[in-house]
Order: structure tokens, then C-alpha cells, then sequence
């Protein structure tokens, strides 16, 4: 008999239906996830139309296995069924227990209400147009709004060009080595915000913390911005308050809200 206990981790499955929804969605998509789990399955559907040019791109950069459906007859989407018979069939499997479909079709409704009456929890993510059957089908919605194009900066005068006679520069001094500039970055705030709002003492603790950031982006580190380690980097914070509990573990949770802007706002790539 093996020693080896059984894995007690959450195993989430994302399928996305790419004729439904944009491309854009797909990091929004995979944040809210990771604080349910590990992501074992990231699939994402539609005909040789769709999945091509940003799709293409998106599914390679965020590592999702594209299902490519022909359809066979005009008006037949034959994309929705092949994502419907996958997720039945990753349950009965058990490679998943946690589902998150990416999609604002209404005619997934059936397909959350039975993986949810076979015991496995459901969410879905998508944008403001879905109908309340799909949402209300689900154990949680998670709305992505399309963010708005930014403002095009007005063009500056530019000054007709001077000639000036070309001058012989002289080879630079070698500069000392800047020290490592200490950033903020936004996301790591909104991790707080996500994840300790779920909790009845409005915290959440350092290492699961650090867990659902490294599932976001496996490549983060607080030494990236700066900082010798989470706990270092949560302390710059004006709008996070870390404390140790009793034992030695660290948590931490929300400010109250001032009027302090957070520096930066890099987001990290899933």
C-alpha cells in the first residue's frame, strides 16, 4: 500500500467558449480562478474562424490548449457541445472538481446545473450582457467589463527642424549603479482585497497569499520590485496593514480607505 496521502487541493478546469466572448477576458478570468485552486485544465473553443489572429495569441501566451471544431453544417455550433461533453467528462475523471466556464451564453445553464448536482462547484466569468439563467445557474459570477481605450494624448507642436553643425561628443563617464527602485504594483492589493473578502476577519494570511500570486503569475517575486521578500513588500504598502498573530504567522488586510494612491500598476501575466 503506497504512503502517499491523497492530494486534498482544489483541481479547476477553465473552458472558454472563444465564439462567445473576447480574448481580453482571459487574464481576468484566470485571477479570479487561482484563488479557488490549482488549474489543471485550460481549454478554449471555436471554429478555424475564431480561433485565429488574437485568439491564437492569447491561447499560446496564457498556455491553453485550443479545441478546434469545424462545423458541419451552417448555424451549428459545434463548439458549445464539445466543451459540455469535456467538462462531464473531466468530472467523471475526477481531474476536476472545480469548473470555471469563460463564456455570457445562456444555453451553458444546463451544463453548470448538473456538474453542480454531481457535487462539483461552478463559476462563471463573463461580461455584463449575461442572462440571469446562466448567472443564477452558477455558484459564482465573476463579471469582466471590456476596460475602456485610453484617451489619445494630444499631439505636442513639433518645431521645424535646425540645422546645427554636428559636434564631436565626448565618450561618457561610466555611472555608479543605481540602487533597485522599491515599486507597489496594484495587483498585489487587489489580491488582498479578493481573497480576504471571503474571510469573517476581513484578512488573509502571508502564505496564502503568496500561493494565489504565484498562481496568477508563476514567475513573481517580490525581489522583481524591489524587495527582498512578501513581507518586506507588504509593509511599503499605505493601503495594507501587516501583522503577526499569535503563534508567529503573519496575515494581512485592507486599510481603512484614504485618499493615498497606491504607486504602479503593473499587473502580472497568468
Amino acid at each position: 500500500m503506497s504512503n502517499l496521502s491523497p492530494t486534498t487541493e482544489t483541481r479547476v478546469a477553465v473552458l472558454v467558449d472563444c465564439d462567445n466572448v473576447s480574448p481580453d477576458i482571459l487574464e481576468h478570468a484566470l485571477r479570479m480562478v487561482a484563488q479557488f485552486g490549482r488549474v489543471v485544465l485550460r481549454r478554449g473553443y471555436g471554429n478555424q474562424g475564431t480561433l485565429a489572429h488574437k485568439w491564437q495569441e492569447a491561447l499560446v501566451r496564457l498556455a491553453f490548449t485550443p479545441c478546434l471544431q469545424y462545423q458541419y453544417a451552417a448555424g451549428k455550433n459545434t463548439a458549445d457541445i464539445a466543451l459540455a461533453l469535456d467538462a462531464l467528462e473531466a468530472l467523471f475523471d475526477q481531474r476536476a472538481d472545480t469548473f470555471c466556464l469563460v463564456t455570457s451564453d445562456s444555453d451553458f445553464a444546463y451544463l453548470c446545473r448538473k456538474l453542480r448536482e454531481r457535487g462539483a462547484t461552478v463559476c462563471i466569468v463573463g461580461e455584463p450582457k449575461t442572462p440571469d439563467a446562466l448567472r443564477n445557474a452558477s455558484d459564482q459570477f465573476f463579471e469582466w467589463t471590456r476596460p475602456e481605450p485610453p484617451a489619445e494624448a494630444a499631439a505636442e507642436a513639433v518645431p521645424k527642424a535646425v540645422k546645427v553643425e554636428p559636434v564631436k561628443a565626448e565618450a561618457p563617464k561610466p555611472e555608479a549603479p543605481k540602487p533597485a527602485i522599491k515599486r507597489r504594483p496594484r495587483f498585489v492589493v487587489e489580491a488582498v482585497s479578493l481573497l480576504a473578502s471571503d474571510t469573517s476577519e476581513g484578512k488573509v494570511g502571508l502564505g496564502v497569499l503568496g500561493q494565489y500570486l504565484k498562481r496568477t503569475d508563476p514567475a513573481f517575486s517580490p525581489q522583481t520590485y524591489g524587495h527582498s521578500g512578501l513581507l518586506n513588500m507588504l509593509k511599503s504598502y499605505d493601503l495594507l496593514i501587516p501583522r503577526q498573530e499569535e503563534g508567529g504567522h503573519w496575515s494581512v488586510s485592507l486599510a481603512p480607505k484614504t485618499d493615498t494612491p497606491v504607486e504602479g500598476s503593473e499587473a502580472p501575466n497568468v
